[in-house]
């Protein structure tokens, strides 16, 4: 039995690997702010610790516990709401990140995994598939903290010994997500408003040939704790992804199909500093987990049961 520390574990993400990890007979900290999650989403089973990691009293509060690893997957999520109030971003998604290394360093904790994201890749003309080579020009504050983060792993790599992998997750979804944030989750944003009455209209910003690569959260909870211990991670920026492109048109869909909806769809201004299109090269996590991601047709329809049956 292991001791671990998951940061977020009131968000969706970080909730399914809290629950993962305690399904595997582990003991699972977690700090949350639930700025964006609920404290209903964490698994009871976990210490929850209410607070803002990027706080030195919210750390002062893990009492110098020692962690087998920490996975950091807490952080402001949105590109959009990154230009709403960049400080706070920064703070959320960077000084977070040097606030638990510090405590790793404190604690002699040897492990770190973080939660990056796709949107370091920036937008690149003519330019859809990404691997873990290609330069990085992030388009929003958000990606800016994300790939800071990275900066700051190798460092403390370099200076302390800290083994770390950065997970640069693409467009995650899955039952779990915070239907109520229409700024954050792409998948969840349109899933709201065709299952709510109260919007007579779906809201699509941008063009609906704007693409991603969506990976469940099932499948991304489960290779983030296969990094833990499985050393070809160790020290690598790793893209999580599918490897495949799916259409904002086949996700309104697909939506439309599987919730019997007709829906209108209504077409609207883009946010600032998204990407177009984007998706993963992933022969590097290919090389060292070989198992398929859940096919996005079955994980969007697996995503609405679950949600129905809540």
């Amino acid at each position: 039995m292991a001791n671990y520390l998951v940061t977020g574990a009131g968000g969706f993400i970080g909730s399914n690997v809290a629950q993962r990890l305690l399904n595997l007979g582990h003991q699972v900290v977690t700090i949350d702010n639930l700025s964006t999650g609920y404290e209903s989403c964490i698994p009871k089973q976990c210490l929850f610790i209410k607070g803002d990691i990027s706080d030195t009293e919210s750390i002062e509060q893990l009492d110098n516990k020692k962690f087998d690893a920490i996975l950091h997957i807490a952080g402001q999520s949105s590109g959009e709401i990154s230009f709403e109030d960049p400080v706070y971003d920064i703070n959320s998604n960077a000084v977070s990140t040097l606030r638990l290394l510090d405590y790793a360093v404190k604690t002699n904790c040897q492990r770190f995994i973080y939660a990056s994201t796709m949107s370091v890749y920036g937008q690149k003309n003519h330019k859809e598939q990404f691997s873990e080579q290609d330069s990085v020009r992030p388009k929003s504050f958000y990606a800016v903290g994300k790939l800071a983060s990275e900066h700051y792993l190798r460092i403390y790599k370099e200076q302390y010994g800290i083994d770390y992998t950065a997970l640069r997750y693409f467009n995650v979804y899955g039952a779990g997500q915070n239907l109520n944030n229409l700024k954050q989750g792409m998948i969840s944003i349109y899933l709201k408003q065709f299952i709510d009455d109260n919007f007579k209209e779906v809201e699509v910003k941008g063009s609906v040939e704007r693409f991603r690569d969506f990976s469940h959260v099932d499948d991304v909870a489960e290779v983030s704790i296969e990094a833990i211990n499985n050393q070809n991670f160790y020290n690598e920026i790793i893209n999580i992804g599918t490897g495949k492109k799916t259409n904002i048109q086949t996700i309104l869909s697909l939506m439309k199909t599987y919730l019997d909806s007709n829906k209108e769809i209504i077409i609207s201004e883009g946010t600032p500093g998204d990407q177009f299109g984007i998706y993963a090269d992933i022969s590097k996590l290919k090389a060292i987990y070989p198992k398929d991601f859940m096919s996005f047709e079955l994980g969007l329809k697996k995503m609405i049961i679950d949600i129905e049956s809540l």
